[in-house]
């Protein structure tokens, strides 16, 4: 008896051939794509690729503006002008970009939450990235399209950023983090006014400059968690000294424990917000000047936490001791400016975003950086000298704005030295950022020590006979 296949029967071979295109169309889609992209180590934990972003980046872009202003050369013709350009990709590119690598790490820590998955991050990324290039290439694409899409891109990025850490910030029953929370909601204000002027066909300076304030807030926020570990850690180094140097008599009467106390953070916080507003709505005024002696002053306050003994002089604490004088500074040159003494306010300026924003991001990646990647803290002189570096293009910046003297030259030096900084930490930091961890740790979880080989007994004496 003969039986006929049905109508609809597909030959065996065909639905061979079916499969195989149906495997190869998946594999060449973008979600597959996207999946393995996310699934590279540099997408483990969501510091590495934006750590990685800020070193690279703070470098080319301060190498980019080293040659327009030695030969002239051409810059992004965006809205606004080359200083515009300048500030915006140092605050809103070089800038939110490390502070995008510390909250999506640092909010579940301190929230108890678990942390973002890989799409968080390269999903944040991503659209980082897209408004870099959307304002870069914003001139071609016309007077109105061009600023719109870098609005969509760099707002959507902000705004994307904000949701994915607010809920966690609020609901933590502590709320103790919620510093985080204002400082990152001012920034997405920033960064939507900025565009929201460039739009308007107005000069967005202001909005950068305000920028300014509002990361300077962050970097008092966040030092003050960092600082608790770092300073408090080297007063344990030097207590186990002084221990082992008195013959086991009590050292620690002498050094209490480190305390970064909130009374005077939150002076140093509110003045450093009354200047932003100040400058905001009187700029140039002898009002703001005021206030920025103001908060110079209650930086130099907060500074008297920090006096804690021969600790302060270890590498770590005292970089991020220079952060703060670095602050004070600055904010003390603007006020000093802005009531009449021949020193361009841009002095000031540059201490707080070449020297505050630059030397704290800088010992963020190398602390927070190397840890959450499964490594202890780098001893090699490589990070003094960058950091030294930084901190000498602060001042070579600084110095620029003095009258009589010769500020392209002392520019240039500030430019080259930041370059080498930068350059130094995307080389040594890099590689540790997109390689799986060798620690045997997972996402972005600390680094994990062995825990002690325990030896069997040593095989006593042999039985007689």
């Amino acid at each position: 008896m003969t039986i006929e296949a049905p109508v609809d029967a597909v030959p065996s071979h065909s639905v061979g051939l079916h499969r195989r295109r149906s495997a190869a169309a998946a594999a060449g889609s973008p979600i597959t794509h996207l999946t393995r992209l996310a699934a590279l180590p540099v997408f483990m934990c969501g510091f590495r690729p934006f750590f990685l972003a800020t070193a690279v980046y703070g470098a080319l872009l301060v190498l980019v503006w080293l040659v327009f202003l030695g030969t002239g050369g051409a810059l992004p013709a965006v809205a606004g002008g080359a200083l515009v350009w300048h500030a915006h990709e140092l605050m809103f590119g070089f800038g939110l970009a490390a502070l995008a690598g510390f909250v999506l790490t640092a909010v579940p820590e301190f929230t108890a939450t678990p942390p973002f998955g890989r799409g968080v991050a390269l999903l944040c990324v991503l659209l980082w990235g897209a408004a870099r290039v959307a304002f870069w290439l914003s001139p071609l694409a016309g007077d109105v399209a061009g600023p719109v899409l870098a609005a969509l891109f760099e707002t959507g990025f902000a705004l994307v950023l904000l949701g994915r850490v607010v809920p966690r910030l609020w609901r933590d029953p502590e709320r103790r983090q919620l510093g985080f929370l204002w400082g990152l909601a001012a920034m997405v204000a920033m960064v939507a006014g900025f565009h929201f002027d460039v739009v308007r066909g107005l000069y967005p300076m202001r909005w950068l400059l305000a920028a300014v304030g509002v990361m300077m807030t962050l970097i008092v926020v966040a030092m003050s968690r960092i600082s608790m570990r770092i300073v408090n850690d080297a007063l344990d180094v030097e207590r186990t000294r002084r221990a082992a140097g008195s013959a086991g008599r009590d050292a620690d009467e002498d050094l209490p424990a480190y305390r970064a106390r909130p009374p005077r953070r939150n002076l140093a916080i509110f003045a450093i917000a009354l200047y932003t507003v100040a400058e905001f709505a009187l700029p140039q005024s002898a009002i703001a000047g005021w206030v920025a002696l103001a908060a110079a002053a209650a930086v130099l306050n907060l500074l008297n936490d920090w006096h804690v003994g021969r600790a302060l002089l270890t590498r770590w604490a005292f970089m991020l001791y220079a952060v703060y004088w670095l602050l004070a500074l600055g904010y003390g040159l603007i006020g000093v400016a802005r009531l009449g003494l021949p020193i361009a306010a841009s002095a000031g300026l540059h201490l707080l975003t070449v020297g505050a924003m630059g030397l704290s991001v800088f010992a963020v990646l190398c602390i927070a950086g190397r840890t959450h990647a499964g490594y202890p803290l780098d001893l090699r002189p490589w990070v003094g000298v960058a950091g030294m570096l930084i901190g000498g293009a602060a001042l070579l910046r600084a110095a620029a704005g003095f009258p009589g003297v010769p500020a392209p030259a002392l520019q240039l030096a500030s430019g080259l030295a930041w370059v080498l900084a930068y350059g130094l930490a995307a080389f040594r930091l890099g590689v540790l950022f997109i390689r799986a961890r060798v620690d045997g740790g997972e996402g972005c979880e600390e680094m994990r020590v062995p825990p002690p080989a325990v030896h069997a007994p040593a095989p006593g004496p042999l039985p007689p006979g």
